[in-house]
């Protein structure tokens, strides 16, 4: 035998360019064809939203990469490839609504770009933290006072001739607030603090009606309470997280009930037309696409109201196939597990707190929208994050993204490198 050790090969980083022009080249693939889907003729607008996403996309990297020397991608590019799939759905349904939605996916990037620098200073975010939670409680007030009812639920405002939902830029700020806050718990005054701040916005969620939205923050808190340590503090958590539940379902358990009856039975003759229909024709649709769909454009889950944002999963197996429904599903898995691999190297408690309770939003919103479309878990009306129509969603998407982000240690590499540089120079 060879006295020489055996090298292990070593594996090699992404390539980012390589990666960005064979995403670059999917979206105008998927973009051509879903501009040209219907008997309408070619929808520039569609097409001309999937190149207007390819440009920001382009100047966002080059940008990092050149300037400020980050080589890190990965969760960008899940990111990117998730948002070009909801423009190009959407885009095949109404061109329109895909460039309104292309411009919601650029201000999303802005907002994780901010929200990153913003994350770098660990010492920053501990003096925001109450300012925070006071701009959260006082957004959700106003919803409370003046927000429109939609479909049963009170959470929509209206200004200048454009809706938006409070409650899902609020879903930054919770997770925001509770890595923040318990970051270092040395007295009980944390723990309280944010027990109250978790009940004020659950609480308002429920009196507006919008209880898919608070499940999510329910299960948020739940996550933190996990992630925070195995002492007293959490068991409080735990305990005043359980007592919370429980007092949802009896204070509106008529309403529940009501909401969620067709839940399980939409097959049967009584739903099957009426409550149901949505669901039913969506799994009609699901089951027909087969592995590889029946082609942008083709399918009839379409037509079905909301399509583009609540069912838009449906519409996807239907016409994209089973396997790339799979993909896109482990898109989700792999944020997921990104949080989870960069919260144990994390350089503080507030960024693995923060990455994990983001990844568990992420993931418990899509687990939502994908078991309530198939009738798995009731339909709750959650987005499928990155991929639904609703600029609201979109800007809260990468700002939750943000936290997973910042969490990775080499996301502010560039910035030590930069400081040695200019000593270098002196």
């Amino acid at each position: 035998m060879s006295a020489k050790k055996q090298r292990l090969p070593k594996i090699k980083p992404i390539n980012n360019f390589a990666m960005l022009i064979f995403l670059s080249l999917f979206e105008l693939i998927v973009g051509f064809i879903s501009a040209s889907a219907g008997d309408e003729g070619f929808h520039s607008k569609a097409f001309l939203a999937m190149l207007l996403l390819i440009a920001a996309e382009w100047v966002y990297v080059v940008a990092f990469y050149a300037a400020l020397h980050r080589r890190n991608f990965e969760l960008e590019f899940i990111a990117f490839f998730l948002s070009s799939v909801g423009l190009a759905t959407i885009g095949s349904v109404n061109a329109e609504a895909a460039f309104k939605q292309c411009f919601m996916v650029i201000g999303g990037i802005m907002v994780f770009t901010v929200l990153v620098f913003l994350l770098g200073n660990v010492d920053l975010c501990m003096k925001l933290r109450l300012p925070v939670a006071i701009a959260a409680i006082g957004l959700l007030a106003v919803n409370l006072v003046i927000a429109r009812s939609i479909n049963g639920a009170r959470n929509w405002i209206e200004i200048g001739g454009i809706s938006i939902q409070p409650s899902e830029f609020v879903k930054v700020a919770f997770i925001f607030v509770g890595a923040a806050t318990l970051e270092k718990i040395q007295t009980s005054k944390n723990i309280f603090a944010f027990i109250g701040f978790a009940i004020v916005c659950v609480g308002t969620l429920i009196l507006i009606k919008d209880f898919g939205t608070a499940l999510v923050f329910f299960t948020t808190f739940l996550i933190i309470a996990f992630m925070v340590s195995g002492d007293i503090k959490t068991i409080i958590l735990a305990v005043t997280s359980a007592v919370l539940g429980a007092g949802i379902v009896i204070k509106y358990k008529s309403y529940v009930t009501a909401r969620f009856s067709v839940y399980r039975h939409i097959w049967e003759k009584d739903y099957y037309n009426s409550s149901g229909w949505q669901q039913t024709r969506t799994l009609v649709g699901l089951a027909s696409g087969g592995l590889l769909g029946l082609g942008i454009g083709n399918g009839n889950t379409r037509y079905v109201a909301y399509s583009t944002s609540d069912l838009i999963f449906g519409v996807i197996c239907e016409e994209w196939g089973f396997i790339f429904a799979v993909i896109t599903v482990l898109s989700f898995v792999a944020i997921a597990v990104s949080a989870l691999v960069n919260s144990i190297a994390a350089r503080s408690t507030f960024y693995s707190i923060a990455a994990v309770a983001g990844a568990g939003m992420l993931l418990f919103q899509t687990s939502l929208n994908i078991f309530g479309i198939t009738d798995v878990l009731p339909l709750t009306g959650v987005t499928l994050p990155f991929i639904s129509q609703g600029g609201s969603s979109m800007l809260c998407c990468w700002g939750v993204l943000a936290f997973i982000k910042a969490s990775d240690v080499r996301t502010y590499n560039y910035l030590s490198g930069a400081k040695k540089g200019g000593a270098a120079k002196k």
